[in-house]
């Protein structure tokens, strides 16, 4: 099977495509890799250090709902066929896919089938999928700072189940821990912000009454 950078240079530029690319066109390229190559895909606007947006909470949303499927034990990913149908601009996604080609080219250099288990027992795929939800969770949440890291590690964790790299998938669970602990640390930073501010504000106007 042709390396993932292949594959979406052959889907996103040399075949004829129409005005959108949706959801199902998505799935039919995946073919039988889809939990990964869906995690890789769908992660990487929010992955790249260039702006994307429009795609953080819908994909998210979308890495949500897989990685609880992988979780559950799924083989192959379910979505409502309103969802499959759902599309988005063909240049724009080529825009995001060009950017992230020679990203992915660098992991396939690292990337080969090796602790293989982690990607595929019972437990790694609980605790990929376990990690994976709680960053498609801070994808969504619309605060800078909390889309990039999480989707890197998204990103890194779908590539090692894409080959079946049990090191590279470790390397992406510890991305989506450090990813995690950025986006506690802003939002506790931003709640505690928000408290004072709310708090000077009432005894300026207390002061002033």
């Amino acid at each position: 099977m042709a390396r993932l950078s292949v594959e979406l240079e052959r889907f996103f530029f040399q075949e004829a495509q129409g005005s959108k690319v949706t959801l199902f066109d998505i799935l039919q390229l995946a073919g039988e890799r889809t939990f990964g190559f869906l995690f890789v895909l769908l992660a990487l606007p929010s992955a790249l250090p260039v702006p994307a947006p429009g795609y953080s909470i819908p994909f998210g949303v979308v890495l949500l709902v897989l990685a609880v499927q992988l979780v559950v034990g799924r083989r192959q990913p379910w979505f409502p066929k309103g969802w499959q149908q759902r599309g988005f601009a063909l240049g724009q996604v080529q825009g995001v896919v060009k950017a992230g080609l020679p990203w992915l080219r660098r992991i396939e250099l690292l990337s080969r089938p090796r602790l293989t288990y982690i990607c595929r027992s019972v437990a790694g795929r609980v605790v990929i999928g376990g990690a994976i939800a709680l960053m498609a969770i801070s994808m969504m949440i619309p605060i800078p700072g909390t889309n990039t890291l999480p989707a890197i590690g998204i990103l890194v964790t779908g590539f090692g189940l894409l080959d079946d790299d049990g090191a590279i998938s470790l390397a992406g669970v510890v991305l989506c821990v450090m990813g995690g602990a950025l986006s506690t640390l802003i939002l506790i930073f931003g709640y505690t912000a928000v408290k004072e501010g709310i708090e000077l504000l009432r005894q300026v106007m207390m002061r002033g009454g």
